[in-house]
């Protein structure tokens, strides 16, 4: 009886030992499995990843089907001319300040253009500035959120932009010279001339779609290269502040910081000073040169945009 049992453990000893060494023989095998698989990759070591690299698509635009190229087509046309300033042609930010739109919860979590659509068309109060409302026909802007989808689904990672095979190309130069002109005499002139600060402007900015952004923005007038945005960390070099506290002198200087609760400010001397505000006391007054340009971002027509555009152009 006892032999019979030592035989029976033996033997049970012998079969664990066969599956042990079965899993012990398999196991790099399965571990090598798992990381290629964890990294996204099919029998070439990589299938269509888009985050950087074979990580299986996390953004809903990456598990959505793609677009109709018709209409993504269109809407990269459309994005160039409304859109480029503000956001930039890769959507990281353009000119005018307008935010990072490869980081938009707006954006990411968008399906069928049920966020997009309605900010294009109505406008929006954002932290970094407005953005105006752009009375586009329908499909106009349906195509323009298909074509942001068409990036944000080639998108890497930490909102980077997607390696474009060819450089984006886009011809901005499709206004009337002349038109432009007479919007420049009656709009521009009284702060810049084509014999003075423009002089020869076009020989200075060679690409179109640079010139455009910065007379937009303000830029070419020689007092900052970017406008838009607000003023929390203001451009001191160009926005100057004379603060008036009650029962003292005005104070001014170019301008630092300024919000609900303080201004700062750094005077001629370089001492930088700060007055916390209460409502309208102390009171404030800004002189900042690009205003007009925000002023007429918000109201500034296609037609006359891409007239000035052309007429700026001739300027060699």
């Amino acid at each position: 009886m006892q032999m019979r049992q030592g035989l029976i453990a033996a033997a049970v000893a012998a079969l664990a030992w066969t599956t042990v060494a079965a899993a012990i023989q398999d196991a790099p095998a399965r571990q090598a499995g798992a990381a290629q698989q964890g990294r996204g990759a099919g029998p070439q070591g990589g299938g269509p990843g888009r985050q950087g690299g074979g990580g299986r698509p996390n953004f809903p635009q990456q598990q959505r089907p793609p677009g109709d190229p018709a209409v993504i087509a269109r809407g990269r046309a459309l994005f160039g001319v409304h859109c480029t300033a503000c956001h930039g042609a890769d959507l990281r930010g353009g000119d005018q300040g307008g935010p990072n739109l490869l980081r938009s919860q707006i954006i990411l979590t968008d399906q069928k253009g049920e966020n997009i659509v309605p900010v294009i068309r109505d406008g929006r109060q954002g932290a970094v500035g407005t953005m105006p409302a752009f009375h586009l026909p329908e499909n106009d802007v349906v195509a323009i959120a298909e074509y942001i989808h068409s990036v944000m689904g080639q998108a890497g990672r930490q909102g980077r932009p997607p390696e474009r095979q060819t450089p984006l190309e886009i011809n901005v130069l499709v206004g009337d010279a002349a038109a432009g002109q007479r919007y420049f005499e009656r709009v521009c002139s009284r702060c810049h001339s084509p014999g003075g600060d423009l002089r020869a402007v076009a020989a200075r900015v060679a690409d179109p779609r640079a010139l455009q952004d910065l007379w937009v923005s303000g830029g070419l007038s020689g007092r900052g290269g970017r406008g838009g945005g607000g003023r929390g960390d203001a451009d001191g070099n160009r926005v100057h502040v004379t603060v008036t506290a009650p029962g003292s002198a005005p104070i001014t200087g170019r301008l630092v910081r300024i919000d609900d609760f303080v201004v700062s400010l750094v005077d001629d001397d370089g001492v930088r000073r700060t007055f916390r505000r209460e409502g309208a006391v102390p009171k404030v007054e800004l002189n900042d040169p690009l205003e007009p340009h925000r002023r007429l971002v918000l109201e500034l027509a296609d037609q006359d945009m891409h007239n000035v555009t052309a007429y700026l152009a001739t300027l060699k």
